[in-house]
């Protein structure tokens, strides 16, 4: 059984800058795949971007060249640099290890303000 835990979200000004962090237990994280995710009001959550094992990436376009993720397997911990943030980008962000069924954290709330 895997167990992550987020944190990070807050309330940011458009235009600025937030940090999450996916802490991982339970399992090897070094070989596992990460991801994170997001989910609007009212609206289906979404891909984010991933990060495999060796360290290649994948963004939405939508987020791409805004936001960064990368992990540290000293810390069994993932993470999402998010840059130039926009209102849009509000919503509830997931982490998700993509071992067996997959598994997700609780979520962590991230507010952009116009």
């Amino acid at each position: 059984q895997v167990q992550l835990v987020e944190s990070g979200g807050g309330l940011v000004q458009a235009g600025g800058s937030l940090r999450l962090s996916c802490a991982a237990s339970g399992a090897d994280f070094s070989t596992m795949g990460m991801g994170w995710y997001r989910q609007a009001p009212g609206q289906q959550r979404e891909f984010v971007a991933t990060i495999n094992s060796r360290a290649f990436t994948n963004y939405a376009d939508s987020v791409k060249s805004r936001f960064t993720i990368s992990r540290d397997n000293t810390k069994n911990t993932v993470y999402l640099q998010m840059n130039s943030l926009k209102p849009e980008d509000t919503a509830v962000y997931y982490c998700r290890a993509c071992l067996g069924p997959g598994y997700w954290g609780q979520g962590t709330q991230v507010t952009v303000s116009s």
